[in-house]
């Protein structure tokens, strides 16, 4: 684990600090960790939701450091394209549901980090942009496929081709956050709902999930209902699906054991 990483487990919920002041850069360190994290949080049956965040008050993340790239070496480019790609790959893949809690400036690779979580919480003074082309660069972490999914081609290619960035009420308005909170309130608030998740099935979300993010696949209605069907069957083999239903039944609280 590197220190540019800091994680923290609150029962359910794994809490994971971008932790690379003044602006939380990320490195080839930092994504390579970022990865290793989330892979071990897949493997701990005892983890049902993340919450992401960057350290201090201003920013969330700044992304990429340019001096990383001022002189044009094509070999660290290509290894910092890949590792902030798997990155972000192996974070959009979390088996749980993926908080973040924008706490200031999402900037390049800081906003695709965002956006590979599940959900968004934003604080009012946030400000988020893909500013690569401006620099002679292009968004290489999701960004020019994400952010249509979540905005549309309009206001990404704002964002991506004018270089436009938003402030956080104009992020809520277009949907590329799901709520705005005061200044200092974004960490609370992604964990109340990241405690929320916990109280679902963690199988059944995992699934859900997976049925969720299927639909940017192009894949036609009916392969997505015959998925929903054959997922949902899947699930009668999971011991959660038994104490789901049997503690609905006896009117208490269900103990789910993630299998």
């Amino acid at each position: 684990m590197s220190d540019l990483i800091q994680l923290e487990n609150r029962g359910h919920v794994a809490i994971l600090t971008i932790n690379n002041p003044p602006a939380n850069t990320w490195t080839e360190e930092s994504l390579g960790a970022l990865a290793e994290t989330i892979e071990a949080l897949n493997a701990d049956r005892n983890i049902f939701a993340l919450v992401v965040t960057g350290q201090g008050e201003k920013f969330f993340s700044a992304g990429a450091d340019l001096k990383t790239f001022a002189d044009g070496d094509e070999g660290r480019a290509n290894r910092m394209a890949q590792a902030f790609g798997h990155a972000f790959a192996t974070l959009s893949r979390f088996r749980g549901v993926s908080i973040a809690a924008v706490n200031g400036y999402a900037m390049g690779g800081g906003l695709e980090c965002a956006m590979a979580c599940d959900i968004r919480i934003a604080e009012e003074h946030a400000q988020m942009a893909l500013p690569e082309a401006g620099v002679g660069l292009l968004p290489c972490a999701g960004g020019t496929q994400n952010l249509p999914w979540l905005v549309g081609e309009g206001w990404a290619k704002r964002m991506i081709l004018c270089g436009e960035r938003v402030k956080a009420d104009k992020a809520l308005d277009i949907g590329l956050v799901e709520e705005v909170v005061p200044t200092g309130q974004s960490l609370e608030k992604a964990i109340e709902l990241a405690e929320m998740a916990c109280k679902q099935s963690p199988s059944s979300i995992a699934r859900c999930k997976s049925l969720v993010m299927s639909a940017r696949d192009g894949r036609s209605h009916d392969d997505g209902w015959r998925m929903e069907r054959e997922l949902f069957v899947e699930l009668f083999a999971t011991d959660d699906q038994r104490e789901g239903v049997n503690a609905f039944l006896e009117k208490r609280k269900p103990e789910w054991k993630n299998r």
